[in-house]
């Protein structure tokens, strides 16, 4: 057992950075939450709160937590972490470790600033899922959930590391698969075969020049290759090649599709796979804003009202070796947080 094992849950109020490191202590990799979520609902129960489970899979829940007063503005995140584990330490002002930023710092925090909403008689509640780094499953059975849960919430703040600013709107995203094909042949012949690698590398240079939407807010799409495989020995004529490919939304998936389709042409197949739709979010007074371009639960959690995204820490050091949020950033989110959910409920 570590020292973050441990924690005072009798304490007139929680240290969210301690709270974090309790949490980051318990290994929740993506489809092996329970270690975390357990953690969180006993920390929940010691402080008073109603917690509910939401079964997602065998093995694994999401939780929703509430005091006296029914939930009408909603904070939320995820417990899950991608791999590899990497247990917590404080160190130089920041608190590093998985799940730092991305996000059971941002857990909680959220559990503080609710913690004093609660006190004052504000009607939050809490919404922890699993499943976020993967399928979104998670979300998917919290919001099929939200009609028993919290039928009167109608705002929901969720949390990622947005470097502490509101989220003007989140890109969504695309994935796909561009497959070409040839003809083997010796490599000592090379005439004899047709190589679809050559020809996918022909596709893939053109990439840069296609006119890919845009919004005035998002911005412009985006389009990255993540993988290159094909062909099946050295010396053999490449007869198959495909790329993964994965596009962030700024419009419609089909306004993109139809882009994709056009530049392909009969030059290959396009196989389309999972889509997540970019969202245009809710902001609040006294907020820096910006947009962020990578997807979050927020598009899958429409039944929990009007959305916001804020949260301490930056995407550029989540699913990192070197995660970390800064200590004190950290501490501001709860107060961030406080005054977020209030303005959700004035507005």
């Amino acid at each position: 057992m570590t020292d973050f094992d441990r924690l005072d849950l009798a304490a007139p109020a929680l240290d969210p950075v301690l709270l974090a490191a309790h949490l980051m202590a318990a290994d929740s990799t993506s489809n092996r939450e329970a270690p975390a979520v357990d953690r969180m609902e006993a920390v929940l129960r010691a402080r008073g709160w109603r917690v509910t489970r939401v079964p997602v899979a065998p093995g694994r829940d999401d939780l929703f937590a509430e005091g006296a007063l029914p939930a009408e503005v909603t904070l939320s995140t995820h417990l899950d972490t991608v791999p590899p584990y990497l247990p917590p330490r404080l160190e130089g002002g920041r608190l590093h470790g998985r799940g730092a930023c991305d996000a059971k710092g941002i857990a909680a925090a959220m559990v503080c600033a609710a913690e004093r909403l609660r006190d004052a008689g504000v009607p939050v509640g809490l919404l922890f899922v699993v499943g976020e780094e993967t399928a979104h499953d998670g979300a998917h059975a919290a919001n099929d959930a939200k009609a028993r849960l919290a039928p009167g919430n109608r705002a929901l703040v969720n949390g990622e590391p947005t470097e502490s600013v509101l989220g003007v709107g989140t890109k969504g995203a695309l994935r796909f698969t561009l497959r070409t094909a040839g003809r083997a042949a010796h490599s000592a012949y090379p005439q004899l075969g047709d190589s679809a690698i050559a020809r996918l590398a022909r596709l893939l240079i053109e990439l840069e020049t296609l006119a890919v939407p845009t919004d005035p807010v998002l911005g412009a799409t985006t389009i990255n290759v993540g993988s290159v495989t094909g062909g099946v020995a050295d010396n053999v004529v490449a007869p198959w090649a495909e790329a993964r490919c994965m596009a962030r939304l700024v419009t419609s998936a089909d306004a993109l599709r139809a882009v994709v389709d056009a530049w392909v042409g009969d030059r290959a197949t396009v196989t389309y796979g999972t889509t997540v739709p970019a969202v245009h979010l809710a902001t609040a007074p006294g907020f820096r804003t910006d947009v962020v371009a990578y997807a979050t639960d927020i598009p899958v959690l429409g039944a929990w009202g009007r959305p916001y995204l804020f949260g301490p820490g930056s995407i550029h050091v989540a699913h990192t070796d070197h995660e970390y949020v800064d200590v004190d950033e950290l501490r501001a989110a709860v107060d961030a947080y406080e005054r977020l959910a209030r303005a959700a409920l004035a507005s």
